[in-house]
């Protein structure tokens, strides 16, 4: 395995302003999902996997519960002494004490810490990404394609967020990057908004897109220079997917619920790690019905569940109904209560009798704390 590459991760970006609700009190890289895990775990997990354990995060707002979930580190073997996770806080310079504006002047600020850095190679990423990714394979792509910076992308449909789209020559390398947020039906090449390069090249285009006055790298580093760069588009073939609404957070969970979707997510190129908590197994009670559902630990269950994601210590008490819907951490769903393609986040109470519904294009969210 290579232990020449380093990362840097955003911990957050312009996707939370449609996760609306969601990311309230969190940063999208601690946002829930299938059952148990966070969206960080699947960067830090594909990282480390690959022994690159140098991890850099910067992060924006609402952090504390991603500093409370990653900890130093230890559940991805990252407590290290030499290298391991450093957490950069929203202030990307002593002088001007602003939050960042964009990934460029986010990069300019830890310029210290990637120039420091002992390996040659950086990785950076997202981290509202949901796939699982072997960089060795493409470090050795990167390699073998004599590329100045190796994107990784995969086939998808645009929903209306910002999405780069690419077009490739016949030797896969960029020719064309289109920047849209327009929906559409057709499969399409996308990145993954995550770049494997050198880091001198890196620390180059950050001094001068600083300079410039630049803040995107996307929009005025990458596709301003597209002539310049010899960028190659790594193809990801296995599941994949970037959570930048509510729509996509709903539909990929529901995902989960096919098991080859879930194992091609989870134990492709390795594992998945996260936060180890230690809790009860969850009781099934005498009139439980659970069927096509994923039930963390801890759940107390007395009603019915269906095509369903349940987060640990859930609580569905007798006659409640859930169907087609997302119930997070500490739930309660009280007697004779209807959920259908509904998302209640953290500690949300449904009271008895209530009934909720959306639609599967268009779920209920409930926030976090609430008791509706």
């Amino acid at each position: 395995m290579n232990n020449n590459i380093m990362s840097v991760v955003f911990a957050s970006d312009s996707a939370e302003s449609k996760l609306n609700e969601l990311t309230i009190h969190r940063t999208t890289a601690s946002l829930p999902f299938c059952g148990r895990y966070r969206f960080i775990d699947f960067t830090l997990s594909n990282l480390v996997n690959s022994n690159i354990t140098t991890i850099g995060i910067i992060t924006k707002s609402n952090y504390s519960s991603l500093m409370d979930h990653i900890r130093m580190g230890r559940d991805w073997d990252l407590n290290r002494k030499n290298s391991g996770i450093a957490v950069f806080p929203p202030y990307v310079s002593n002088i001007s004490r602003n939050i960042y504006r964009g990934k460029i002047e986010a990069l300019h600020g830890i310029l210290d810490y990637i120039t420091n850095a002992k390996e040659e190679y950086i990785v950076l990423t997202n981290s509202n990404i949901a796939a699982n990714i072997d960089y060795e394979e493409v470090y050795n792509a990167h390699i073998k394609s004599n590329a100045d910076i190796t994107m990784i992308t995969h086939m998808a449909k645009p929903n209306n967020c910002t999405k780069v789209i690419v077009k490739n020559d016949e030797n896969n390398f960029v020719k064309e990057m289109l920047i849209k947020n327009s929906k559409s039906d057709e499969m399409l090449q996308i990145s993954l908004n995550i770049y494997l390069m050198k880091k001198d090249l890196l620390v180059k285009m950050i001094e001068l897109g600083y300079e410039q006055g630049h803040m995107d790298f996307e929009r005025h580093t990458l596709q301003q220079n597209i002539d310049k760069l010899k960028i190659y588009a790594y193809l990801h073939n296995g599941y994949s997917a970037i959570i930048d609404d509510i729509q996509s957070y709903y539909g990929e969970n529901m995902k989960m619920l096919n098991s080859k979707v879930r194992n091609d997510l989870f134990y492709r190129a390795g594992k998945i790690y996260t936060k180890t908590k230690d809790s009860v197994p969850t009781i099934y009670r005498a009139k439980s019905n659970v069927k096509n559902s994923l039930i963390a630990d801890g759940c107390d269950i007395n009603g019915t569940v269906e095509n369903s994601i349940l987060f640990r210590g859930v609580v569905v008490e007798e006659g409640a109904v859930i169907k087609n819907s997302i119930v997070m951490e500490h739930g309660v769903v009280q007697k004779d209560a209807e959920l259908s393609y509904t998302i209640t986040d953290k500690n949300v109470v449904i009271t008895e009798g209530r009934r909720i519904a959306g639609y599967d294009t268009y779920p209920v969210v409930i926030a976090k704390d609430k008791t509706v």
